[in-house]
Order: structure tokens, then C-alpha cells, then sequence
């Protein structure tokens, strides 16, 4: 058995940015939309992110 070595690169920019940009390439991509679930859906996620950085932020100032 031939074992793999995994990857450890991080990914660029921090946890807060890569966020950011999801949840504002999200609603871009939104408005790009009709009406419809597609677009609520994205509209969903795009909440629910920055729900994650409010988290995230008050985890981080509790320290």
C-alpha cells in the first residue's frame, strides 16, 4: 500500500476573507437570477455566511 502525502497548503487569504468574498460572490450571482429557487437559495447561503463571520468575530473578541 503506497501511502499519499497529504497537502498542506493553506488556502490564500484568511478564514474572514475567503467568507467575505463567498458570501458576496453569492449575491452577485443572485441578482444575476430570476425570481426563484435557485436565487433563494444562493440569497440563503450568502445570509448565512455572514451569519458565520458575526460567529467567528465574537469567538475571536472573547479571547
Amino acid at each position: 500500500m503506497v501511502k499519499r502525502k497529504r497537502n498542506r497548503s493553506r488556502p490564500p487569504g484568511s478564514f474572514e476573507e475567503r467568507l467575505q468574498k463567498f458570501a458576496e460572490d453569492s449575491r452577485i450571482a443572485a441578482r444575476k437570477l430570476p425570481p426563484g429557487r435557485e436565487r433563494e437559495t444562493l440569497m440563503k447561503k450568502a445570509r448565512q455566511t455572514e451569519t458565520v463571520m458575526e460567529v467567528s468575530e465574537q469567538l475571536t473578541l472573547r479571547k
